[in-house]
């Protein structure tokens, strides 16, 4: 049997996608042919916690630090340290590194190298902010188990709702929470009412409306197609859960037990990477 050290080739490299799924193992960069999922390898052994990609940048959230790819001209790709310290949750806004860590403490990482701490602010003056425990963070906001905020200046501004799972900010801002999944537009809307757990838009949607957009509640993914919300029906592996989903041109996702799926021309397509109790998954674009 191959070790997650030795390499598999089934596309042109050049042409390859990347994308890079953290776990308790480890950082794993995948390169994915189309909807076929090429080599991949173990290019950093930590407690990864959370990964986001932006703009050709690639940062993980570790027991120990937020690191950030340094270099991945080699076929061994090599990650910095930035001093934040241990992390649960990393993403990018406005192309700067923002990241969370265990005691709900959120920075942005500046240019100089030093941290920002954001403040979290409450919705309004009698309601006081408390974070315990951050989540996810995509674009602008953050989801926590007291809501949805958003990063504006120094400060964190609660958005509302509350047990929050997972965020996705392209387009029109969506959210995974413990009772359903909201979209914003006059307020926060209820799409399905159950507990979800992962959304994801494609970046390529306008600001203000979506082209394409996937959610997971326990082992049903639904999708938003043609300007409507319905399960997908189409994924067989419906006993793995998926734990998060991320696009390029294709829908791309990982699920708990480490295979990584590419949803395409009316099929789902997946191939186990090797790692278990994976935590994250983030496409290079």
């Amino acid at each position: 049997m191959l070790s997650i050290e030795e390499k598999r080739v089934y596309g042109d490299r050049d042409e390859a996608t990347e994308a890079y799924v953290s776990s308790p193992m480890g950082v794993v960069r995948v390169r994915i042919a189309g909807d076929n999922v090429g080599e991949f390898s173990l290019c950093a052994r930590c407690d990864a916690r959370d990964v986001a990609a932006s703009d050709g940048r690639v940062a993980v959230a570790t027991d120990e630090d937020a690191l950030v790819l340094a270099s991945e001209e080699s076929d061994e790709p090599t990650f910095a340290e930035t001093g934040f310290g241990p992390a649960v949750a990393v993403g990018y806004v406005d192309e700067r590194l923002v990241a969370a860590g265990p005691d709900g403490r959120v920075a942005r990482l500046e240019a100089n190298g030093k941290w920002t701490v954001l403040e979290p602010k409450g919705g309004d003056e009698r309601r006081t902010a408390t974070i315990d425990e951050v989540r996810a963070i995509d674009g602008d906001l953050v989801g926590t188990d007291d809501g949805v905020y958003r990063v504006h200046g120094d400060e964190l501004e609660h958005a509302g709702l509350s047990d929050v799972r997972d965020v996705g900010a392209a387009g029109v801002p969506l959210a995974a929470t413990g009772d359903g999944l909201y979209k914003l537009g006059n307020g926060w809307m209820k799409i399905y009412e159950r507990p979800f757990d992962a959304v994801a838009a494609d970046s390529r949607s306008s600001p203000g409306s979506l082209s394409r957009a996937h959610a997971v509640s326990d082992r049903s993914v639904y999708e938003y197609v043609d300007e409507e919300w319905r399960e997908d029906e189409t994924r067989a592996n419906a006993d793995d859960r998926i734990v998060a989903i991320d696009y390029d041109g294709y829908l791309y996702a990982v699920t708990e037990t480490g295979t990584v799926e590419i949803a395409g021309d009316g099929e789902w397509r997946g191939r186990s990477i090797g790692v278990r109790d994976v935590t994250g998954l983030a496409v290079l674009r």
